[in-house]
């Protein structure tokens, strides 16, 4: 994995240097081929945005930008080529996008900048390493699983990395209290108990960007789905389960970012499209503290 997000790298920089606008025409997408190269790695493209988002800290997409927007600064600086020609070799239809786009990674327009030249933040190309970590042993197994169904209420919200979700918590308060019990009712089969589900999650897993929360259980695909609450399908697949227990939500978040810094990168799994979700299994009163599991849907590598 290291090895194909550093090809990676090397593809955003391949694609940079055949921005010119002799071959415009012959090259006008923005992004390079992440699926094509996925296909030679012998892996997937949404495993591999996954993986990237993971530890860069950034989409893969954001990443090309802020290269593209750093190879450009210098071509505005030298001021040997008008800004629409610039903006165009860089892939933006007119010079205002082209604006908008450097202003957004460096704090000026091209015309100040090119007058002043600078304030210019320049985005280093990457180069991941591994790291020799993975001292505390992860408590995980594999769970294979037929079709089922997460039942429950959902809402649309913001993806936040770090800390509480209040969007989740809004969303979690504003149900009845009579209806946690009524739900934990409903659930007959694996992850027992109460859900807290993550779906239509993107690729790039963009800090704020949108997914369906889902506070529901786990049903039997046959079981039928009460006309007041949402569902999602889930098809026959495997599963990664991460056990994790400590202060709540810090440790769940700390296991889920170790999945890509250090499971994945160490075991023949990929991660494939569908709902992540954790079962919360013990939890003190205030909620401060809980023992939970983690699961990811995952394929063989």
């Amino acid at each position: 994995m290291i090895s194909a997000l550093n090809r990676l790298v090397d593809l955003v920089e391949e694609h940079l240097a055949e921005r010119t606008a002799e071959r415009l025409a012959e090259h006008p997408a923005q992004e390079p081929d992440v699926g094509g190269l996925a296909r030679e790695l012998g892996t997937t493209e949404y495993h591999l945005r996954r993986m990237f988002s993971s530890l860069a800290g950034m989409p893969l997409s954001e990443y090309a930008r802020r290269r593209r927007m750093t190879v450009a600064a210098a071509d505005v600086v030298r001021g040997e080529d008008g800004l629409l020609g610039i903006a165009v070799r860089y892939g933006y239809g007119s010079a205002e996008a082209f604006g908008r786009a450097f202003r957004a990674v460096h704090g000026a327009s091209p015309g100040e900048v090119r007058r002043d030249g600078g304030p210019l933040r320049a985005q280093p190309q990457l180069r991941f390493h591994l790291t020799v970590e993975g001292s505390i042993p992860m408590d995980t197994r594999l769970a294979d699983r037929p079709a089922f169904r997460l039942i429950g209420h959902a809402a649309r919200v913001p993806l936040i990395h770090q800390g509480v979700n209040p969007h989740i918590q809004r969303h979690v308060a504003a149900l009845p209290q009579e209806e946690h019990p009524r739900l934990k009712a409903l659930g007959d089969t694996e992850p027992e108990g109460l859900l807290q589900v993550f779906d239509d999650l993107g690729p790039d897993a963009t800090e704020g960007s949108e997914l369906t929360y889902l506070h529901g259980v786990a049903v039997s695909r046959d079981t039928p789905v009460p006309g007041d609450l949402d569902a999602i399908e889930v098809p026959a697949g495997e599963w990664a389960v991460f056990r994790t227990a400590g202060p709540y939500p810090q440790a769940l978040q700390t296991t889920w970012a170790a999945t890509a810094t250090e499971w994945f990168p160490s075991n023949p799994w990929r991660l494939r499209p569908g709902p992540s979700f954790v079962a919360v299994l013990e939890r003190a009163d205030d909620f401060a503290t809980a023992t939970c599991e983690l699961w990811l849907p995952v394929e063989p590598a």
